[in-house]
Parts: C-alpha cells; sequence; structure tokens
C-alpha cells in the first residue's frame, strides 16, 4: 500500500505555497494524500512563528496530534513531523521541548519530504527526532517546483519571492526566512500561464515584501535603490515590469497585489497599475503607524510625510483604488500623542480596508529587550479605540457602494468578492445562489451588513 500522508497548514499564504510543495513532490513520490489525520502513516503539520498567537496555534496543533495519537491504538504507529517557521526558528530548542514529535522539516527541507516521510517512518521511536533544519534559508521555487493547490480552482497564490531584506524592530521574519530571493520574471510569468490555462481567475502575487521584487539582483549592476527613492525598472526586472508581462497575457483574469513595503513604491508602479486592465485597483500596503516617532523606533524607513504623499499619489493616480493596511498599537514608547496621531489619521484617511493589532513580543526581535513596554491594559484600550475608528470607517465606505454595479467573482454559492477584496482578509459579497462559482458576474450592491455586502 502507497505511504498515506496527511498535511495540517497553519499560518499565511506564503506559509500555504510551502504546504503546497511539499505535498506536490509527496504525490510524485507516489504517496497518497489524505483528508483526515487519523488516516495518516505520517501526518505533517506545517507550523506558523510569526507572532504568539500563531505559535500558541502552532504548539497548540502539535500536542493536539501527540494526544491524539497516544490515546487512539489505531494510530499507535503512526509518525508526527513538524514543518515551517517553527521548526526554523527554534530549531535548537524544539527536539528537547517535543521529544514526541518525529521529525523536524526546516523551510530548505520542503522539497525533500518525501525523503523525510520514508526515513522517519523507518525510524524506532527510541531513535529520537530527526532532525533536518538547516541554520539559514536559502531555497526559492520555480515554475518547475511540483505543487498540489489547495485553493478552490478559481484562485492561486504565486510566490514571487522569499525572505526579507528590512529589519523592523518588531519582526522576526529575517531570521527565519532569510535574505530577500527574488524568482526570475520568466519563472513567474511561465507559471502564470500555466495556472490561467487551468482555469484560474486570480492569481495573488505575494512574498515578505513584493515591491522588493528584483532589487536584490541589482546589486551586481550597482543599481540598487535606497529605500524610498523609487524605482526605474529600466535597471532590471522589477514589479512594474512583472505586472506588465503578466497583464499581456491572454485570458480574463485578476492580478491581485499583496503585502507592499511603502519604501519601494514610485511613480512607475504607480502608472503601471493604473494602465493595466488585469491588475486589481486593490493595494496591501502595511503602514505599521504613522508617527514619525514610532516609525523611527519601528525602523520602517519612511516618515510620516512620505506616508502621506504616497497615499496621496496613488489615490491621485489610480482610479476606483482600494488601499488595505494594517497598523501596530502598543509598540514600545508609543505615547498618548503618538496613538492619538494614528488615530485621527485612520479617521480622516478612511482606508477602504484596514486592520489593527497589538504589538506582540518576539524573542530575536531589536524591539524584544526595549525599555517602554506598553501596559497590556493601555494596549487593549488603544485596540479597542482604533479598532472602533476602523468600524466607522468601514460602514462609510460600504455605504457608498450602495446601488453600484460590481464586478465579482464567485467564490462558493451565494458569496462573492469584488476587486477590492482579497482572499480570506476582506469582506464578501452575498450574491444570488444561482450565480456560477468560479466565474466573474456582474451586480448590484443593495445592502451592506457590517463589513460585507448584499448584492443582486
Amino acid at each position: 500500500m502507497p505511504t498515506q500522508v496527511g498535511l495540517i497548514s497553519l499560518g499565511c499564504a506564503k506559509n500555504l505555497i510551502d504546504s503546497e510543495i511539499m505535498l506536490g513532490h509527496l504525490q510524485e513520490e507516489g504517496m497518497t494524500l489524505v483528508p483526515d489525520a487519523e488516516m495518516a502513516d505520517a501526518l505533517i503539520i506545517n507550523t506558523c512563528s510569526f507572532i504568539d498567537v500563531a505559535k500558541d496555534e502552532s504548539v497548540g496543533t502539535i500536542i493536539e496530534a501527540v494526544n491524539a495519537r497516544q490515546e487512539d491504538p489505531a494510530r499507535e504507529k503512526q509518525k508526527i513531523i513538524v514543518a515551517g517557521c517553527l521548526s526554523q526558528r527554534f530549531q535548537k530548542d524544539l527536539p528537547g521541548l517535543l521529544p514526541e514529535v518525529d521529525a523536524f522539516v526546516g523551510l530548505d527541507q520542503i522539497t525533500d519530504v518525501a525523503s523525510i516521510v520514508r526515513q522517519t517512518l523507518e525510524r524506532n521511536q527510541e531513535d529520537g527526532s530527526l532532525d533536518t533544519v538547516t541554520a539559514k534559508s536559502r531555497y526559492i521555487p520555480d515554475y518547475t517546483t511540483p505543487r498540489f493547490r489547495l485553493t478552490p480552482g478559481h484562485m492561486a497564490y504565486v510566490k514571487i519571492a522569499e525572505g526579507c531584506n528590512h529589519t523592523c524592530a518588531f519582526c522576526i521574519i529575517p531570521k527565519i526566512r532569510g535574505q530577500h530571493r527574488s524568482r526570475t520574471q520568466e519563472s513567474i510569468v511561465k507559471e502564470a500561464r500555466g495556472l490561467i490555462a487551468q482555469g484560474v481567475k486570480e492569481i495573488n502575487l505575494i512574498s515578505q515584501d513584493t515591491t522588493y521584487f528584483g532589487m536584490d539582483r541589482w546589486q551586481g549592476l550597482g543599481n540598487r535603490p535606497k529605500p524610498t527613492s523609487g524605482v526605474d525598472s529600466s535597471k532590471g526586472e522589477s514589479l512594474a515590469s512583472l505586472l506588465r508581462e503578466l497583464n499581456a497575457l491572454e485570458g480574463d483574469f485578476w492580478i491581485r497585489l499583496l503585502y507592499t513595503h511603502p519604501a519601494h513604491w514610485s511613480d512607475e508602479l504607480i502608472e503601471t497599475i493604473a494602465e493595466c486592465p488585469k491588475v486589481a485597483r486593490y493595494v496591501d500596503i502595511p503602514l505599521q503607524h504613522i508617527s514619525d516617532h514610532m516609525l523611527d523606533k519601528m525602523n520602517r524607513k519612511t516618515d510620516g510625510a512620505y506616508i502621506r504623499d504616497l497615499l496621496q499619489r496613488m489615490r491621485d493616480g489610480i482610479p476606483d483604488l482600494s488601499i488595505r493596511t494594517t497598523f501596530i498599537t502598543g509598540f514600545p514608547e508609543e505615547t498618548k500623542e503618538d496613538h492619538e496621531e494614528l488615530l485621527n489619521f485612520i479617521t480622516t484617511f478612511q482606508f477602504e480596508r484596514c486592520g489593527i493589532f497589538q504589538y506582540s513580543k518576539e524573542e530575536g526581535t531589536r524591539a524584544y529587550k526595549r525599555e517602554g513596554q506598553v501596559h497590556h491594559a493601555t494596549k487593549k484600550s488603544r485596540h479597542r479605540q482604533l479598532s472602533s475608528a476602523i468600524d466607522a470607517v468601514a460602514q462609510k465606505i460600504n455605504e457608498r457602494q450602495l446601488g453600484k454595479k460590481l464586478r465579482v467573482l464567485v467564490e462558493e454559492e451565494g458569496i462573492a468578492r469584488s476587486m477590492w477584496d482579497a482572499p480570506d482578509i476582506d469582506g464578501r459579497i452575498f450574491v444570488p445562489m444561482e450565480l456560477p462559482v468560479g466565474e466573474f458576474a456582474e451586480v448590484t450592491v443593495t445592502d451592506h451588513r457590517g463589513y460585507d455586502l448584499v448584492a443582486n
């Protein structure tokens, strides 16, 4: 009988692609993928460890799997394999902390997962955990990389780069996933062409910083730009040149841009989005704060004036643009004045999509040992105020949609998304049940419910 493997994927879309790559290699090696954990000879848990909540979910899922194996005689011989960011981040500690886990897989071992599964199945429990994690992550996928997609047939994520070169004081990602590594433009276009041929209607471009695409390869040319200097794609491949290539592909589809960093936007990128009809009028640009004091402490390489000017240029240059952003409240040394400035900014700028997170103190980051940590009660209070302001803005934004005609992509029976709505992040649009799933449709907005719209 073929080896049966189950997989639980936690965390973000970037992690989801890693899961898809692992499944693709397992399938290529003749292993059977099973949906239920209790059926698996080996259960892989692809973990996240970005913030405390993600770490808790990952550890909780691992412990739950271990307990289920102990309680179910039919799973006595099942192997539990922990992969992903938790393994990579805590590679020195996890084998000792979780001795019940049979193997640990790092970010650079996802293409070797079939071999690791075989090795694990051949080992005895007294042999201890198999630890395959390497110190630094350098891997990046290509269009030829085997992949078993876990998203609906009509949408897909495409990872255009891996790692990050930024040194934001609150973020552990560069230490987990390494330095920024761009794929080639040719590789991405070939992957997108194949997805479109399979019927994909929405391509979501992701990486830790999509606006840095191609810039890491400019170093050898002596052209690497400084943060906030803007980017001219004539010097090499860039996000702007990639978007134009993707827009030129045949077919009826959207291209969605996620995870952009404000420091590397340019007038050329704004013009490109405006001139490419297949690129969604939607930009995900996490700003984290607007106070100069906080942006400096966070090491964001931008200031409030730059951000305000950039956002205005984006709105002026791209008709019907929806801007999604996220902010952090309660970062060390955040003052009442910093908080009030952020609150006022959210209220006045009125982002079409917005989220707020409480600062998570992460070991290994620059901010971990800083003085001036904000009291947890203060963080909660500020989070409530900001969330209330975001809710109020969302109601105004939705009220403006009443009576408008929208082109939507039908996600499932009775539920769709507009160009303004990213999958699993933004609101939904309730539409007539008879609209075909996985296809575009034209609807008219008649009502709104919280963050969601109703249309017919």
